[in-house]
């Protein structure tokens, strides 16, 4: 039974990406020597690794279990104020939390929760924390703020009774391959510019996702952007340095209107490359939110 209604503390934006490797050299050949990431320890209790993008924002990898079947992503993640309020509120709304939040046992005492959205996809909170040390720009990478992730969504309305009426997030930009289907749905956090995006289709547009969906579709549907203020500069860095696999494709205009360019990790997980604001009109709406920055994170 739910709670006393309780308020709901600021989202800001994403905090990760959590992934499966099953092939732990590979992969973090990829994230430190591709896209130029740092290699830091995990402060879940798990054997996994975090490749920064930035302190606040970074991929998870962790070992690929037996049970994983085609699907290569673990969980996503976005950053509260609060996250004790957080999992207040979500009681209050009737959604199952745990009875108390996470709290690592390193220095950093980092605070988390983690719930099941309405598809039962896993999502983590994870508390703001100050960062204190030196201003953060690896000259690895070509981006420095996970813009949005997507994930695969079988049912808009359920999603929407999660993110949208539950966590406060907010319709940005929609679209499709056919400009009269939906194929996905941008939906930014409550506080923030971040936005995560539903990937409703797999295939000709508007079909829906399959329930024997590849390994290697699925990980076109969850995936990450990484912002970048020049497309053309960033690709041409990367191609420079040898640090575009044989996947990698672009870069090309998405129906957004924005320039894209996508690259792969060694299990099919996407890394899209994406400008902050659109260089054309997009097809199918109008964007209903403020885009993100370089600095907005």
């Amino acid at each position: 039974m739910a709670q006393t209604s309780a308020a709901r503390p600021k989202i800001t934006g994403i905090s990760h990406l959590a992934v499966y490797a099953s092939d732990g050299l590979k992969t973090a050949d990829y994230y430190q020597r591709i896209v130029g990431c740092e290699k830091v320890a995990d402060f879940e209790d798990h054997p996994g690794v975090r490749y920064l993008i930035t302190p606040l924002q970074y991929v998870e990898v962790l070992p690929l279990p037996e049970s994983a079947g085609n699907d290569r992503l673990d969980h996503i993640a976005f950053r509260t104020t609060d996250v004790e309020a957080l999992r207040r509120y979500l009681q209050s709304k009737g959604v199952p939390t745990p009875d108390k939040v996470s709290i690592s046992t390193d220095g950093n005492k980092i605070k988390w929760i983690e719930v099941k959205d309405f598809e039962g996809n896993r999502v983590q909170f994870i508390q703001d924390t100050k960062y204190s040390g030196p201003p953060f720009s690896d000259p690895l990478l070509v981006g420095h703020h996970i813009i949005h992730i997507g994930m695969a969504i079988r049912d808009r309305a359920e999603a929407d009774q999660f993110y949208r009426d539950i966590l406060g997030f907010r319709p940005y930009w929609h679209g499709g391959m056919d400009p009269s289907k939906t194929d996905w749905v941008a939906m930014q956090v409550a506080d923030g510019t971040d936005w995560l995006e539903y990937m409703l289709t797999s295939g000709p547009s508007g079909s829906g996702i399959p329930p024997n969906i590849s390994q290697k579709a699925l990980g076109v549907l969850n995936h990450l952007s990484v912002g970048v203020p020049n497309m053309a500069a960033a690709v041409a860095t990367l191609k420079s340095d040898h640090r575009v696999t044989p996947a990698g494709s672009g870069p090309q205009i998405g129906k957004d209107g924005k320039w894209q360019f996508n690259d792969f990790d060694p299990d099919g997980t996407r890394l899209e490359y994406m400008e902050f604001t659109p260089v054309e009109k997009p097809c199918c709406s109008d964007f209903t939110g403020t885009h993100p920055s370089a600095e907005g994170q």
